[in-house]
């Protein structure tokens, strides 16, 4: 069975990595070749979401499109289209939308976030949201076959669509994604949040509580991936780094506590947190890292409350997470082993990999 992958980013993007490019190998073992076609390629991406350049952007878009293209007629050799979230990151579904008319080949539709929800972007404003097309999504959902879901939000959005929905989580390789060698050193205490320059208003929302708390706690704040969105937080102790593939697993590693604050913000609607895969929680689990999450939509089932981790909403509940995590090492080491077993009974790949395999037998057999 040959499957034809189209995905908007590179595998520099955590949506197709772990969404797609992982399940690669998983699936060939289970009789099902995937071929990844991303819109973007790593260049492009890199450049996309810095405000510079924009006219050597728009060519390079211009050339992508032009290449996708040719993804039409690469989608009639196959005997599924895999969609993962939109062929391209703006305008209609045409290319879908021909892939499937060109080819006669049945889609399955991956969504990990709820697309569906119009917002201004936080790089090209209202001219982005305009070119974005967010109605494709519900275009996508009424032509696919069967769409597979980051979470039951989005899953039963995609049901009440009348279209058959499958939740299949956003994971991690649990034997890459480990946790550090145990040391008994003692040291300044590590808390850190790793993301992208637009959810980085995230954690800006928690900086009072954290200033505060470094009034009596010593730590130190390592934000990985806020690209030029950086911020002077006096009285605390600072590390920025830019996001690096190689280094991915490496940074989770080397925290002591997770923050994943969500908070509502003027580009990011209710409805879009709800849809939001609780990623992050995964990967602060797997690699045994105790952390603190508001508890917005899948968030708020993510993990064992209390046993894995600590949910905060008010400034009151974030502080006094933070503080007991940041006084009680045996409490962020309890915390992060009952992590790491969650994720090994919960959020395994290759039982993932069994149900994104199903689908994609399903959609072929309607």
């Amino acid at each position: 069975m040959k499957v034809l992958a189209l995905a908007s980013y590179p595998v520099e993007a955590a949506a197709t990595r772990f969404r797609v490019a992982q399940f690669v190998a998983p699936l060939a073992e289970r009789g099902i070749e995937v071929e990844l076609a991303p819109f973007m390629d790593a260049r492009l991406f890199g450049a996309f979401y810095k405000r510079e350049g924009k006219a050597q952007i728009a060519a390079a878009l211009t050339l992508a499109a032009a290449r996708r293209l040719g993804d039409i007629w690469r989608a009639r050799r196959a005997d599924v289209l895999l969609v993962q979230r939109e062929a391209m990151i703006f305008g209609p579904p045409v290319f879908e939308w021909l892939s499937m008319k060109v080819g006669g080949v049945p889609m399955v539709l991956d969504l990990d976030d709820a697309t569906y929800v119009p917002y201004d972007s936080p790089t090209y404003g209202r001219l982005g949201a305009a070119l974005k097309w967010f109605r494709k999504t519900d275009d996508l959902i009424r032509w696919a076959r069967v769409v597979t879901c980051g979470n039951r939000h989005i899953a039963e959005y995609v049901a009440a669509k009348g279209t058959r929905a499958i939740v299949i989580p956003t994971v991690v390789d649990t034997e890459i994604f480990r946790p550090a060698p145990k040391t008994d050193a003692g040291g300044t205490v590590v808390l850190g949040w790793i993301g992208t320059h637009s959810t980085f208003p995230f954690l800006e929302s928690i900086f009072p509580v954290l200033q505060e708390l470094a009034r009596e706690h010593r730590f130190r704040l390592k934000v990985v991936g806020a690209g030029a969105r950086r911020a002077e937080l006096p009285g605390v102790e600072v590390e920025y780094s830019d996001w690096k593939l190689e280094r991915e697993v490496e940074d989770f590693r080397s925290l002591d506590v997770g923050l994943y604050p969500l908070t509502a913000l003027g580009n990011a609607p209710n409805e879009w947190l709800a849809g939001k895969s609780g990623f992050k929680a995964v990967q602060y689990m797997a690699v045994g890292v105790p952390f603190v999450v508001t508890p917005v939509g899948v968030c708020a089932e993510m993990g064992e409350p209390g046993r894995t981790h600590f949910a905060a909403e008010t400034p009151e509940e974030w502080r006094a997470a933070l503080a007991a995590l940041l006084s009680d090492a045996a409490l962020r080491r309890r915390m992060g082993e009952a992590g790491r077993r969650h994720a090994l009974e919960h959020y395994g790949l290759a039982a993932q990999a069994e149900k994104l395999a199903a689908a994609l037998r399903e959609a072929r057999s309607l």
